[in-house]
């Protein structure tokens, strides 16, 4: 009774301990992804000799309204010019003066249709003394359609909770606790839902397309989802086969690993001359600051 007693508290604490990693495995991923995506906005500061001013320039924007660019710089003789033009072209830049706003300066880059992309640099000047800000190349924003706020926080929680268990699962498996072969087929209608159904309702909102995946597309968001839902349709077709547990580790794995490629790599962007949606170069690292 004593030992059974010590084995029933061990499995609860491993249990307890399997779903402590996974939950801090699964947050980590998830903030690797989108700090590591191209459109995650680029933080730097501007040195004007006597002050620093900490800058955040955006690099998607979403809804019908310009994107606003904002510096909160509160040095009255710091003046300053967006230059911007439609990417990817060799178009002239255009030119607009920042206005002043109390402690900002305000410019705005012209809305674009879905998927369409502008780079965009800022040049300041202290008494007519140009200002270094971080690097000298230009930044690439992304515009797209507007998704409803509800759509987008059931995706993004349909998807963590799918990471979530597949971790859960893929541990369970290794150490071969019970439900694990019940808990890679709750895995699996997870990923269903967050990739197959909200998804494609994200995609639709946002630029218009339910799919931009294979066959249709090389959107890699869309594509390495596919690639995991397959993962799992695979270890349940081979569920009540001896090496199910190999199946189902193998399919956590590889999981975590694609769920760590930055978001929004390699995706959607406007054919500026054919007016199309199409998607970036199919090698990832090629695209990584576009």
């Amino acid at each position: 009774m004593l030992f059974s007693r010590i084995k029933n508290r061990l499995i609860l604490t491993m249990r307890s301990s399997i779903w402590i990693l996974a939950l801090l495995l699964t947050a980590s991923a998830a903030v690797y992804q989108w700090i590591t995506g191209p459109t995650y906005p680029i933080n730097t500061e501007v040195n004007t000799g006597i002050q620093k001013f900490p800058l955040k320039f955006l690099r998607s924007h979403s809804g019908k309204n310009d994107c606003p660019v904002i510096l909160q710089i509160s040095d009255i003789t710091v003046k300053g010019v967006l230059l911007f033009r439609k990417y990817p072209t060799n178009d002239e830049m255009n030119k607009v003066d920042f206005k002043r706003e109390g402690d900002k300066l305000v410019a705005f880059l012209p809305v674009q249709p879905p998927a369409g992309k502008i780079e965009y640099k800022i040049n300041l000047t202290k008494d007519r003394t140009p200002l270094k800000i971080g690097s000298d190349a230009p930044i690439i924003i992304r515009f797209t359609g507007e998704v409803p706020e509800y759509v987008l926080i059931v995706h993004v929680f349909m998807m963590f909770l799918a990471m979530l268990f597949s971790n859960v699962t893929g541990l369970y498996a290794l150490f071969k606790i019970s439900y694990y072969k019940f808990l890679s087929v709750i895995t699996f209608i997870i990923l269903m839902i967050g990739g197959l159904v909200s998804g494609p309702l994200v995609q639709k909102y946002a630029f218009n397309k339910w799919w931009t995946g294979i066959p249709f597309g090389w959107d890699l968001t869309e594509n390495k989802t596919l690639i995991a839902i397959l993962l799992w349709l695979l270890a349940m077709i081979m569920i009540r086969k001896k090496s199910a547990v190999l199946w189902i580790i193998a399919a956590s794995l590889i999981t975590i690993v694609i769920f760590t490629i930055p978001h929004s790599l390699s995706g959607n962007k406007l054919d500026q001359e054919t007016g199309e949606i199409i998607q970036g170069n199919i090698l990832p690292f090629i695209t990584t600051f576009q």
